[in-house]
């Protein structure tokens, strides 16, 4: 299997600009490296995501209609560069319009109204599927297979197939719906004109409460503030750590959360450094062990 790295991300980025008739790439700027590869090609003002495997080239379409059906509804989002992806060696690659450059951080305050506005949309005209945040800790483990321990990966199938049957009977406090899927403030650029929501690849039709959990956990494990916490949940007027199915959603996060890293692990010391952090932390029932973003 061939590597994802940076030089094979820029490979596959050259031969998805020609295709699009778009200029060499070759000073694109690499903004992150991890499902997807995101470069800035700077001039034109396109930003491109290239997509880790072939698997994730149906959810690389689906994101650039969710996000001009997004568009549509009033929702401040990023805009599609190209309306469909592109298969650069059978990897998705999308063109984005580049967003004004931010005035300030994202805060997690800037992040409820557009949660808001998410949650009271209708239905699209088209099928968004479930958020199963599960679904991908086979894959993500399996790409770290000879590089972490066994016994690692087998605990966390574990708790995968434990969390999955237990969120499946979760009775939900808010009305089901359009969600983000992974409600971050990293996912929200406050430009001149305000907030603008990102990353739309997990947008789902799920419990809303999987959005407010996020943040939460973010609180728990990554060390968002507190004041910062509140200011968030005041502004979206309720606290998912009320409803008795927030431990279930938090632990199925957390497992989520612990197996994504494992995919960067191969050549990267740092990465695995992460993921026995969080492993440890979650073999041992330690909730306050801090979790550094990757």
């Amino acid at each position: 299997m061939i590597p994802f790295d940076e030089g094979r991300a820029r490979a596959l980025l050259a031969a998805a600009c020609t295709a699009a008739g778009l200029p060499d790439p070759v000073g694109a700027r690499l903004v992150a490296l991890a499902e997807n590869a995101v470069f800035d090609l700077g001039d034109p003002a396109v930003v491109a995501k290239v997509g880790r495997g072939s698997e994730l080239y149906e959810r690389a379409g689906r994101e650039l209609g969710t996000a001009r059906w997004l568009d549509g509804q009033g929702v401040p989002v990023v805009r599609p560069y190209l309306p469909e992806p592109l298969s650069a060696d059978g990897h998705p690659v999308t063109f984005w319009h580049r967003l004004a450059p931010a005035v300030r951080p994202a805060e997690p305050a800037d992040l409820a109204p557009l949660l808001r506005a998410l949650h009271a949309l209708p239905l699209p005209p088209f099928e968004l599927g479930r958020r199963d945040l599960l679904a991908p800790v086979g894959r993500w483990l399996a790409a770290a297979e000879g590089h972490v321990d066994p016994a690692d990966t087998a605990f966390l199938r574990d708790r995968r197939d434990a969390f999955t049957a237990a969120v499946a009977d979760l009775t939900p406090h808010l009305v089901p719906g359009v969600i983000h899927g992974d409600a971050l403030p990293r996912n929200v650029r406050v430009g001149p004109d305000g907030p603008v929501l990102l990353d739309l690849e997990t947008v789902s039709q799920d419990l809303r409460e999987h959005d407010l959990v996020v943040l939460a956990l973010s609180h728990d494990r990554y060390g968002v503030p507190a004041r910062e916490y509140l200011a968030f949940t005041t502004a979206y007027g309720w606290d998912v750590r009320d409803w008795p199915g927030f431990a279930v959603l938090r632990g199925a996060r957390e497992t989520a959360s612990a197996s994504w890293v494992a995919q960067q692990v191969p050549g990267n010391p740092a990465a695995l450094a992460e993921f026995r952090r969080r492993v440890d932390s979650l073999r041992d029932g330690a909730a306050e062990v801090r979790w550094y973003p990757f």
